[in-house]
């Protein structure tokens, strides 16, 4: 029988069957995984059972081929995250993205840590745009897990490390001041915490910054097919705006 016990995050719940539900989490050293809560829809498991919570979970299987079945207990709830708008839609876009885009079974630690970054931020930051900075990161990282990552240590004209202001929508390449000249409209600006040189940014950076990491989500690795997903995250990014203006 294959089986897992390991900390997790819960990033989506399918309903499955009268009572049932499908729940696939996050963990540390086995990546996303899947599995079926029995009564995963009742009053007890419900509260459980929702995108960002941390979990102790439990799955066992008699192939590695079947579904598992999976038990959950309650380590941390973030819940109450879910009262507040923005912070709602931060964190279902982040579980979302999650579950939609990372192979089953395939180690991601860093994308971990980094996800439970996110949502500690979301629960702690006195303002959006302390965690907004966080989800950007955790974007620019998923793509780079995925083999989408951008380089923005160096002109990808030039090949220097210096003055770089730029990002190139098609190469996803950093781009200096000197080399976009006469293109700067075709750019996108790179703002410097992208790179690791400001640890508290300005929204209007950290909005910069999530239209670079939406463009390429968009095109690489979400291939624009899920409407629905995108949806989800224009919502969030409108509303980060909004809290700018």
């Amino acid at each position: 029988m294959a089986s897992l016990t390991a900390d997790a995050i819960v990033c989506a719940v399918r309903a499955h069957g009268e009572h049932g539900a499908i729940v696939r989490a996050l963990t540390h050293d086995a990546g996303l995984v899947a599995g079926y809560v029995r009564g995963g829809r009742s009053t007890r498991l419900r509260p459980i059972l929702i995108p960002g919570n941390l979990v102790a979970l439990e799955l066992r299987a008699r192939t590695e081929e079947q579904l598992a079945g999976a038990t959950a207990e309650l380590l941390e709830s973030r819940a109450p995250l879910l009262a507040e708008p923005l912070a709602a839609a931060a964190i279902d876009w982040a579980t979302s993205l999650t579950a939609s885009t990372l192979p089953e079974s395939q180690p991601y630690p860093a994308l971990y840590s980094a996800l439970s970054a996110v949502l500690d931020a979301i629960g702690a930051a006195s303002s959006a745009r302390q965690w907004a900075a966080a989800l950007a990161r955790y974007e620019l990282l998923l793509l780079a897990e995925l083999g989408f990552g951008l380089n923005l240590e160096e002109c990808v004209v030039t090949g220097t490390s210096a003055d770089l202001a730029f990002v190139s929508p098609k190469s996803g390449g950093a781009v200096s001041v000197g080399a976009a000249a006469g293109y700067e409209e075709r750019l996108f600006r790179l703002p410097p915490f992208l790179r690791g040189q400001d640890a508290s940014p300005p929204m209007d950076d950290v909005l910069a910054g999530l239209i670079i990491t939406g463009h390429f989500l968009d095109r690489d690795v979400l291939d624009g097919r899920n409407r629905d997903l995108l949806t989800v995250r224009e919502r969030l990014v409108s509303r980060l705006g909004r809290a700018v203006a």
